[in-house]
């Protein structure tokens, strides 16, 4: 079964909502819904994504935008951030795209700089 298929709304819903599930699963619901949830729930959770990150790693900066305006981070200071070796933290990215059957590296002259 691949991931697509292992939660629905109303699972993924059920456990984000749950007071004590463990936070692996709460993981895995709110990863499924960020790829496959509804447009306005995926907004949202992106919008507290880009919150986590800016208040847990205030150093880590995005180095460039995808078309949608989705964040870019350079590979090495997510890892830096993550207290993890670029390699690793390369293999945790490129499991996830095989996972999910999509395209999370970004090459950086794909990206766009504000100015």
């Amino acid at each position: 079964m691949n991931f697509q298929d292992e939660w629905d709304l109303e699972s993924a819903m059920t456990v984000l909502k749950h007071q004590s599930v463990d936070a692996q699963t709460w993981a895995e619901a709110v990863e499924w819904l960020l790829l496959y949830g509804p447009p306005e729930m995926q907004d949202l959770l992106l919008l507290a994504s880009a919150a986590a990150t800016q208040t847990q790693f205030p150093e880590l900066r995005a180095t460039g935008y995808t078309r949608d305006g989705q964040p870019c981070y350079d590979v090495k200071a997510i890892a830096k951030s993550l207290d993890i070796s670029a390699e690793e933290a390369q293999e945790i990215i490129t499991k996830k795209e095989m996972a999910h059957e999509m395209r999370h590296f970004v090459n950086e002259n794909e990206t766009f700089k504000l100015q």
